[in-house]
């Protein structure tokens, strides 16, 4: 995913790595680490894949950026499922 995002009323609009864009709801917001982390559930698709990225907070504004450490993100998503486990069906 690129960092172009635009946000509305819990709704994220992604680019993605093909130039398309994905429209993406926010789901949960998890701190791991002292670091902030959202998770993102694509609003159209029903087989769906969570994204799961980095808030860096610059005073006034929130960037939203990829996360590439393969432990942060399984640790960051093992929370998420535990927290939605009566609520989501998830595949392993």
């Amino acid at each position: 995913m690129d960092n172009n995002m635009e946000e509305r009323d819990g709704v994220m609009t992604l680019v993605n790595e093909n130039g398309e864009e994905v429209e993406y709801e926010l789901i949960d917001s998890i701190t791991y680490e002292n670091t902030e982390y959202v998770v993102l559930l694509p609003v159209e698709e029903e087989d769906c894949e969570a994204v799961i990225l980095e808030v860096e907070s610059d005073g006034d504004m929130e960037n939203y950026v990829a996360v590439d450490d393969e432990d942060i993100l399984c640790a960051v998503y093992d929370i998420f499922k535990e927290r939605f486990a009566d609520q989501l069906d998830f595949e392993d």
